[in-house]
């Protein structure tokens, strides 16, 4: 049966993601410990090595934003990007038996690097597929059917540690190879590319930034602050490692944040195409904050469980609305170089933000209670809702 309002191009692009974040997910609650345990790293350098390879992701998504408007197409960007991720899994497996954390280093820059050329381009084309008034729904829907794959994959990991307990990590990232090289392959067979008008005159300059309209900028300049507080998921994993969770609850817990993400994601979406995406925006900030204020200040094993499923619904809330809402802003032409710009400065920022709470995890302010590695989060969250909330009087006309 098929949903109104999603395109079979958005459900073959859902299938794409699902593929690649089951292989991504089957890893991504491990690296932490990969790193710190296996490959000897300590906090800091988890923190630089996520927030590098979160810069070179975010970074160069507005590169290949823009070379997608330039060409007028979007499928080869899409194949290429997934190609590049599902490949650098093992090189980070690697690094276990040669070089150490330098090769990992490699492997998850090259990474994140694939997710730079396919994201801006995959997110235009979903929004090129897709009706306005039906366009929160369907970001939802692909956020929806891509957390399922989050929900998959450590669930395979849990089986093959369950199978093989003493199995070393760096084969999980061996293994993972296969669903990432799966999602190729559904490009390949089921998406089908809509070109777009190449810009012609001062649009067609590469990397141009006026142009675009006055609240894109507003809500630009809202998630760059936000983005500031907005550090790797590892140190939420590394906090309830330290509160006492184990490593199968670690996993569990991080499949929980991915069902609650997976079932609100495409009703959250939907609300907004009926409400606006504005206050879905803002309401996601404010539950980041309560998030963050929480692994701050408590310290019981329980709260990892809760604060985890908070978090999933803040990733709905916030996450397919806030393409959306770019996509809402800017023309089909320029979608792609917007919504890398977006990921670019937010990148940058989450970059910094990586750097500060590595380099502040081991202090503790207010007699010990409370821990300034997520206080910092709270803080920016709040900075960003009245940038976001301020709504711009459109110019008269002349």
């Amino acid at each position: 049966m098929r949903l109104r309002g999603i395109s079979r191009n958005v459900v073959a692009l859902g299938g794409a993601s699902f593929f690649t974040d089951v292989a991504s997910e089957m890893l991504y609650p491990v690296i932490p410990l990969f790193l710190v345990n296996t490959l000897g790293a300590s906090p800091a350098l988890l923190g630089m090595i996520e927030g590098l390879a979160e810069a070179v992701s975010t970074g160069l998504r507005w590169v290949g934003g823009v070379w997608s408007d330039r060409t007028g197409r979007r499928k080869p960007f899409v194949f290429l990007g997934y190609s590049v991720s599902a490949i650098s899994k093992p090189i980070m497996g690697l690094a276990a038996y040669a070089i150490g954390w330098p090769l990992f280093l490699v492997g998850r820059c090259s990474d994140r690097f694939g997710k730079s050329i396919r994201t801006a381009a995959r997110d235009a084309l979903i929004a090129d597929s897709t009706a306005p008034e039906y366009r929160g729904l369907a970001f939802g829907f692909h956020r929806a059917v891509d957390t399922c794959g989050a929900i998959v994959g450590p669930v395979i990991t849990l089986a093959i540690l369950a199978v093989a307990p003493g199995l070393p990590l760096a084969w999980l990232f061996l293994l993972a190879f296969i669903p990432g090289i799966a999602s190729s392959l559904v490009v390949v067979a089921s998406v089908r590319d809509i070109p777009q008008v190449r810009p012609g005159g001062a649009d067609a300059r590469p990397f141009r930034l006026s142009g675009y309209p006055t609240g894109f900028w507003h809500l630009l300049a809202g998630l760059a602050v936000f983005s500031l507080g907005n550090s790797s998921d590892s140190f939420l994993i590394l906090r309830s490692k330290e509160v006492g969770l184990s490593f199968t609850q670690i996993i569990a817990v991080y499949i929980l944040f991915s069902l609650v993400y997976a079932l609100a994601a495409a009703p959250c979406g939907r609300l907004s195409d009926r409400i606006g995406r504005r206050p879905l925006v803002i309401c996601g900030l404010g539950t980041y904050a309560v998030v963050y204020a929480g692994f701050a200040y408590s310290r019981s094993p329980l709260a990892p469980w809760i604060l985890f499923a908070v978090y999933g619904l803040y990733q709905a809330l916030s996450e397919g609305v806030t393409k959306a809402m770019i996509s809402d802003f800017v023309p089909p032409e320029r979608r792609a170089g917007a919504i890398g710009l977006f990921a670019a400065v937010t990148g940058l920022g989450q970059l910094v933000a990586s750097l500060l709470a590595g380099g502040l995890w081991e202090m503790r302010v207010a007699n010990g209670r409370l821990m300034p590695s997520f206080l910092l989060g709270v803080v920016c969250a709040l900075a960003a809702i009245p940038l976001i909330a301020y709504r711009p009087r459109p110019r008269p006309r002349q």
